[in-house]
C-alpha cells in the first residue's frame, strides 16, 4: 500500500495536479502524465544493480530517486498508484514477438487491465507505444497521436497491433485476461537482467515521450524526434552521455 503522502509525491513526480477520482478521464490524464515524465530505461542492468520484482522498490526508484525503469517497474508502480486512487487494476502477462515472429515466453511483458464502466488496457512500460490507455475491446480501431491501434483475437489470445509509418499493422504483443500476481513475473525480470539473449543486456537505453515526439539516449547516440522529424547526434564521451541523461531525463546515475 502507498501512504497518503507517498501518493502526493508520486503525483508530483509525474507533474499531475488534476482529479484523483477513478474515472476514464483521470486514467487517461495519469497515463499521459506518466509517459511524459518517467522514462523507459534499463540503465541499472548495465551497472549490475539488481532489480527486484517488488512494488516498494519500484516506487522508491521512480518517485524518490526520480528514475525510470522497464515494464515490471513502470507498470508495477502505476498499478500500485491506481489502486490507491480507487481503480480496479489487474496485472496481465504479455508475450512480445521475437525477430523471427515467434512469441517470447509468458511473463515477458507486464501490462495492465483497468476496469471502469468499460475495461481499458493501460501500459506505460513498453517504450514507444501509446501515450494514453486503450479501450480493451476487439474489432475497433483507436487513434492516438496520429497512430492507429487495434486489439484482435487470434489463436485464443488477444493481440495488440499498431500501424507503422507506412500504414501497415505490426503486432506489439499478445496477452490473455488471466489475472496475474507480481511475483509471477520475477523469473522473467531476472532473465532480462542476466541473459545475453535479453535485449536489455545488449544495449543501454533511456527514452521518454514528449508532447510532440520522443527523446532517446542509447549507448552513444542522442535521438530527438519532433513532429515526425528525426535528428541524431553522436555522444562522444561518457561525460557527454551522462550529461544528456541529466539534461533530457533528469537521470543522475550515482
Amino acid at each position: 500500500m502507498i501512504a497518503s503522502a507517498a501518493i502526493s509525491d508520486y503525483l508530483h513526480r509525474i507533474g499531475y495536479t488534476g482529479s484523483r477520482g477513478p474515472t476514464a478521464q483521470t486514467l487517461h490524464n495519469l497515463h499521459r502524465a506518466h509517459m511524459l515524465s518517467v522514462p523507459f530505461e534499463n540503465l541499472d542492468i548495465s551497472l549490475g544493480r539488481k532489480i527486484v520484482c517488488e512494488e516498494e522498490g519500484f516506487l522508491r526508484k521512480i518517485v524518490e530517486q526520480r528514475r525510470g525503469g522497464f515494464c515490471y517497474e513502470l507498470n508495477g508502480a502505476l498499478a500500485a498508484l491506481l489502486r490507491e486512487l480507487g481503480f480496479k487494476v489487474t496485472l496481465l502477462s504479455a508475450r512480445v514477438p521475437r525477430d523471427d515472429g515467434s512469441p517470447s515466453p509468458e511473463f515477458d511483458h507486464l501490462t495492465l487491465r483497468v476496469d471502469l464502466e468499460e475495461p481499458w488496457l493501460a501500459d506505460v512500460g513498453f517504450g514507444d507505444l501509446s501515450n494514453g490507455p486503450l479501450r480493451l475491446e476487439t474489432g475497433r480501431e483507436q487513434e492516438q497521436d496520429g497512430r492507429k491501434f487495434r486489439i484482435v483475437e487470434q489463436d485464443g489470445r488477444l493481440q495488440l497491433d499498431r500501424t507503422e509509418p507506412d500504414g501497415n499493422w505490426k503486432r506489439q504483443y499478445s496477452f490473455t485476461l488471466v489475472p496475474r500476481r507480481l511475483d509471477e513475473f520475477a523469473p522473467m525480470c531476472h532473465y532480462h537482467q542476466t541473459s545475453p539473449e535479453s535485449p536489455f543486456t545488449r544495449k543501454k537505453v533511456c527514452s521518454m515521450a514528449t508532447p510532440d515526439g520522443r527523446i532517446t539516449v542509447t549507448d552513444r547516440r542522442l535521438i530527438i524526434t519532433r513532429k515526425g522529424e528525426r535528428k541524431e547526434r553522436l555522444l562522444n564521451s561518457e561525460d557527454e552521455w551522462q550529461s544528456a541523461l541529466a539534461e533530457y531525463f533528469g537521470v543522475i546515475l550515482g
